[in-house]
């Protein structure tokens, strides 16, 4: 191990993972905000879109069985630089893509990459957080990539509009792969790889995580809740087309609206989390009375589909995603709770298969619902429940939540941050 790094730059390198989150949720963005407009000129379908969004889950679905295990093998370090460096050059790909077929090849080889972010993001928490602080920065990462998906609608129509729909693909890939070469120097000299410690904590050795019971739990709550969220973020653009005929810069202020809900719900998981474990709480009871207040707040998301604006109903959404956001704080804190540390990268990825997965299917599913003329109504019923029935899962399977200890170690590093 190399020396204690100094607050500076441990807050420079925590500022570069929220960024790359950030990057992350713009890339698989794009395609949704510029719908109606892509649409037109390549003249796709209701159905021709699901297929696309479904093949994104696809690819995200299946990467994540190799990232998890990738990042484990890599390291923080060769892991961020390398999965954002991979995304970012399949985001471009889109800028040249003429046929629907290409455009199947670079949905799938995006949500491929893509994978990497997630169990290379909850890893480097787990690395630079306590248990008491990790809430907060699990809670603060998913608010900071949050604000990807209030920029995307705002600045990409925009580009679009000044140089085209293809140039917005790949200007985004481009700003990727700066970000790969600044991560690089900024982490020269540091070992991130998992500690002799950390190592000693896997009790489990070499027994795949897919044969223990949590990992599985863990996952099917993944299933319910992710379905939701991969609904919103590929679906609530054609929505807001839909019922309030809005296009182009027109979505860019109510889908921020929804989005920005989704960082406060982060933010207050997060922070509540971690002040409630930190004045002596269980992990038990703190995570599932999180989980099950962000679960009730998603409950009233059919009431979009009765709002008299566009405003109104982006005020609902936001409220749904606040809760997404909390509940998906809760449950990666969860699995560095009960997860050694040395395993963090498989049981993350391991889920979140799970999780594209769910949402493979709902946003297939969410296409032929409208292409036969169903409407929306039956998809935000779906959304209203499934965060119950997560957090049912969860109850039934954890009843009690028993965290790994984790040493030392993180807390020294936690307090080099300065939170």
């Amino acid at each position: 191990m190399t020396a204690l790094l100094s607050p500076r730059r441990r807050q420079l390198l925590f500022a570069l993972a929220l960024t790359a989150g950030i990057l992350n949720l713009v890339d698989r963005q794009i395609i949704a905000v510029l719908k109606p407009t892509i649409a037109a000129d390549l003249h796709w379908s209701d159905d021709d879109y699901g297929t696309l969004a479904a093949l994104f889950q696809t690819g995200a679905a299946f990467g994540f069985l190799a990232a998890g295990w990738l990042v484990d093998r890599l390291g923080v370090r060769r892991a961020n630089a390398f999965g954002v460096a991979a995304w970012s050059l399949a985001a471009m790909a889109h800028g040249w893509a003429r046929s629907f077929s290409a455009f199947m090849a670079c949905r799938i080889s995006l949500g491929a990459s893509e994978a990497m972010g997630t169990p290379a993001g909850i890893k480097t928490m787990a690395a630079i957080f306590s248990p008491e602080q990790r809430s907060t920065g699990i809670g603060l990462s998913n608010a900071i990539n949050s604000i990807g998906a209030i920029l995307a609608p705002l600045a990409i129509p925009i580009v679009a509009a000044i140089w085209g729909w293809r140039a917005a693909f790949v200007m985004a890939g481009a700003l990727g792969l700066v970000w790969a070469l600044a991560w690089w120097l900024a982490t020269r000299g540091i070992d991130f790889a998992d500690t002799p410690m950390a190592k000693a904590q896997d009790h489990h050795g070499a027994r795949p995580v897919w044969r223990e019971r949590r990992t599985w739990i863990i996952a099917g709550a993944k299933v319910l809740s992710d379905a939701t969220w991969f609904l919103m973020l590929f679906w609530m653009p054609d929505y807001f087309h839909r019922a309030f005929g809005l296009a182009g810069t027109e979505l860019g202020p109510p889908l921020a609206l929804a989005y920005a809900g989704a960082a406060v719900g982060s933010v207050l998981a997060g922070t509540l989390s971690s002040r409630w474990i930190g004045a002596g709480q269980s992990i038990d009871r703190v995570r599932k009375r999180v989980m099950l207040a962000s679960a009730l707040v998603v409950t009233p998301v059919p009431l979009a589909l009765l709002a008299p604006s566009a405003w109104s109903a982006a005020a609902v959404l936001a409220l749904a995603l606040a809760g997404h956001q909390g509940f998906s704080t809760s449950l990666f804190g969860l699995i560095a709770d009960v997860t050694p540390r040395a395993r963090v990268g498989r049981v993350t990825g391991f889920s979140a298969f799970c999780g594209n997965m769910g949402g493979t299917a709902i946003t297939k599913i969410a296409g032929l619902t409208l292409a036969a003329g169903l409407g929306y109504g039956p998809l935000f019923a779906f959304a209203a429940v499934s965060y119950l029935l997560a957090l049912g899962l969860i109850r039934l399977g954890m009843p009690r939540i028993v965290a790994v200890e984790e040493g030392t170690e993180g807390s020294a590093m936690g307090m080099a941050l300065g939170h």
